[in-house]
This record gives C-alpha cells, structure tokens and sequence, in this order.
C-alpha cells in the first residue's frame, strides 16, 4: 500500500503483509536483505563489507553513508537470535504500556484514562511482536521512543535518556525526538538535563561520522546515489506512513485517516507536560514526513507511530477545550 498524488491511499505490494499470519505471504526483498546481512554477520564476518555487498547484489543504493543502516541491529540479532528478540519484543510492549499507566497516573487528570491509554498502547505496538518485522529497525526505535516519553519525568530522566541512546542507536530517525527532549528541558530552565540530552547528541553524531567514514571506505564513485528523500508529499505522506506501519492498515482509508489525525488531536488537548512533549513530537514528524521519505519510505512512521494511540484517549477532552473556546467560557 502506498499513497497516490492525489492524497488518497491505495493498496500496493508492500512488506507489511495486510493478512494477521505472516506465512501466508512471500518474504518482502527488503526483510530478505537484512535477513541475509544478519545471517552473514552472525557467523562473523564484516557488516559493512557484507551490507555494502548485499545492497549492491540486491540494486539497493550505497550512497550516501545513510542508505546503509546502522549496524546495532544486526549485531543484537546475530547475537540473541530470534527466539530472544521475540521475548524481548513482548517484554518491551509490556513494559511500554505499564510506562504509560504509571505515566498517566502521574499527570494532571490522567489517571481517569490510564487504563484506556494502556490498552490503546497496546494496540498501537502490537505489530512489533511479530516475528516478521524484527529485522525493520523503525519498529524497535518505534518502541524505544513510546518508552523512552513515558519514563521521562521533568527531574527525572535518567532512564528516558538511556532508551532514547538505544533508539537512535538503531535508527536515526530517533534523534528529533531527541533534540525535541532537549528543547523541552531548555525551556523549563532544566539546565541539567538539557545538558545530558545535548551531549548525547554530540557523542551520537561522533558515532555517525564514523559510521559514515567506514561505509565510503567500502563504496566507490561508481555506486549510484540513493534518490532524493525530499519527496514533498503532503499530508499524503504523513498519513500514509503513519497508517501502513500500524494497525490502521487494517481499516478501511476512510476511518484510518481521519484517527491519525484525532491522535494528534488528542495530545493537543491533554494540557501536561506529557500531552505538550508528544504533541510537539509528532506534529514535528508530521511536518518531516510531508517534507520527506518517498512513497517506498512508509515504514518510517513506525518511529513515532505506537504510542499515538494513546493520544485517542484524550480526543474527548480535547473535544470539550475546543467547545468551551469556542463558546467564549474558560
């Protein structure tokens, strides 16, 4: 499935198989790249060597340094093994979701819809337990991040921090929502931890520049360059990477839409620190995602996808803020 120029998005092959078993369907090119890199990796030899080599067989770009992924994923896969991955993958959504009930619990007026956000939490991670997707890096740094803003608390961030060193360790796409917790810690004045999330920027994008040394060590001004991700799709390419990396592929166009967009919605209306972060986070992920990513980049709304569910709780209240303003009341 992806999204036409029109703004409407239609059902095309893709590597998110649209039926709930995925051994009804043939193994997406994609998933078997890295399922062949991993597999090289696990018996040793050289990633870079063997994704730039793979990627090549495969008539996937190698320029630039970014069209080769982050090595941690391969690593931890060849590692662990996939029996592992899979029971961290349901550890990860557990300990998501119960983030977010403590997290609700601990705002202003959010214990009333904890246990409506954690089920909704669920629901919008679910899709990262399938053992189809463990090879996609956006559905691990999806999680990561739905974990990383649930644990945050202002003077206590410490653990936030180190699942958001995870996140963007395994995909880059993570690191606005780490200059966004910066930001956030700047403005109210938490030198401290704005300085923690700063340096972490600084130690990542040091890690980057030698992930991206190593990979021109192995390509050559012949490989081709990967084509511009300056797409400047619309709402069309925010809506359509949120709904086919989540499970509102499963409803039809007409209704998975318009959800997305009442998610955001909802997270305006929750007036706390939790509902003003995630509000700005994906509001700025949706203004990239208009901006950037071809129509074949869809899976990056995985990155921020799994807990905007949880802002459906809130689109009640939301609802009732946007009456009383517009009545005049207070």
């Amino acid at each position: 499935m992806t999204a036409s120029t029109d703004g409407t998005i239609s059902s095309v092959p893709s590597i998110i198989p649209d039926a709930a078993s995925s051994e009804d369907v043939g193994r997406d090119e994609d998933l078997a790249l890295y399922d062949r890199i991993i597999a090289r990796v696990a018996q040793g030899e050289n990633y870079y060597a063997v994704a730039v080599e793979e990627q090549r067989r495969g008539n996937y770009p190698v320029r630039p340094g970014l069209a080769v992924r982050l090595p941690t994923l391969a690593f931890l896969y060849g590692w662990l093994g996939e029996d592992v991955l899979q029971g961290l993958s349901i550890l990860l959504l557990g300990a998501t979701a119960f983030a977010w009930w403590k997290r609700l619990g601990d705002e202003p007026g959010g214990a009333r819809y904890r246990l409506v956000g954690a089920t909704l939490m669920v629901l919008g991670g679910s899709s990262t337990i399938n053992r189809y997707y463990f090879v996609l890096h956006e559905f691990w740094t999806g999680m990561l991040i739905a974990l990383a803003l649930a644990l945050h608390r202002p003077g206590r961030w410490h653990a936030s921090l180190a699942v958001a060193a995870l996140a963007i360790m395994l995909r880059e796409h993570a690191l606005p929502f780490v200059l966004l917790m910066a930001a956030m810690a700047l403005w109210r004045r938490d030198w401290r931890e704005g300085a923690a999330w700063g340096l972490l920027v600084l130690i990542y994008a040091t890690l980057l520049m030698v992930h991206l040394s190593t990979v021109a060590a192995y390509v050559g001004p012949e490989d081709p360059l990967s084509p511009s991700w300056l797409a400047l799709e619309g709402m069309a390419g925010w809506l359509s990477k949120i709904v086919l990396s989540s499970n509102l592929r499963f409803l039809p166009h007409a209704i998975a839409g318009p959800l997305a967009v009442l998610m955001v919605f909802g997270w305006a209306g929750w007036k706390s620190d939790a509902g003003r972060t995630a509000c700005l986070l994906y509001l700025g992920y949706a203004l990239a995602f208009m901006i950037a990513g071809r129509a074949n980049n869809f899976y990056w709304g995985a990155v921020v996808a799994p807990a905007m569910f949880v802002g459906l709780a809130f689109v009640p209240l939301a609802a009732r803020s946007l009456v009383r303003a517009a009545l005049g009341r207070s």
